[in-house]
């Protein structure tokens, strides 16, 4: 093998270890058997349609090119024509931001910890990744869906449904936030241990 064909089967390489770490991916578990999930599922298709099922919007908006540091009214701004046409569809919501964190930021680990149990919120939770990837696992009757959600993706977690979020701890998402009442998105936590039993953002992603 040649020296240039060594390099370009290693970037090859490197480029299919990447597309595969991007990858969307719903694991399905038992409550009482977080060790191993039921199922996985990685077509988009089959995700969809599987958290449908729970009554969990899920679905993909084209991406949009945005410029390292893009500030929140030039995040809002590429994707106006999908925020507009989601809320024509689901809901009206009112408000709008954007929540972007990444590996050097000073609280990265507290703001993780913010939301590693399990919790509900008044009013649905919708969120758009930009950018960055993130974990919500969701506790659904006696199951627990875990997605993995890439850049592209969209879900919306229904008000009063447990569930929780973990950032990882080397955050580094973009996300678009849609909510009608501010106070809804505080989180009423259940008291409930769960969250501590099942493998977290290391394991699953890395």
């Amino acid at each position: 093998m040649t020296s240039k064909q060594s390099i370009i089967n290693r970037s090859i390489h490197k480029l299919t270890i990447q597309k595969r770490k991007a990858m969307t991916i719903l694991r399905i578990y038992d409550e009482q058997n977080p060790k191993s999930p039921e199922a996985v599922i990685e077509d988009y298709a089959d995700i969809a349609n599987a958290l449908h099922d729970m009554g969990i919007c899920f679905e993909r908006w084209p991406m949009r090119e945005l410029k390292q540091g893009a500030s929140q009214e030039d995040v809002l701004a590429a994707y106006a024509t999908e925020i507009m046409h989601f809320n024509a569809e689901e809901c009206q919501f009112s408000t709008a931001d954007v929540i972007s964190l990444t590996p050097e930021h000073p609280d990265k680990k507290a703001l993780r910890q913010k939301f590693l149990s399990e919790h509900q919120h008044t009013e649905d939770e919708v969120r758009f990744f930009a950018a960055g990837q993130g974990l919500f696992y969701l506790h659904i009757d006696n199951k627990v869906y875990v997605i993995l959600c890439q850049a592209g993706d969209l879900i919306s977690v229904p008000d009063g449904a447990k569930h929780w979020f973990d950032m990882g701890p080397e955050p580094s998402f973009t996300c678009i936030r849609l909510f009608s009442n501010p106070e809804g998105w505080v989180a009423d936590f259940t008291g409930d241990n769960i969250a501590e039993k099942f493998p977290r953002f290391e394991t699953l992603v890395g």
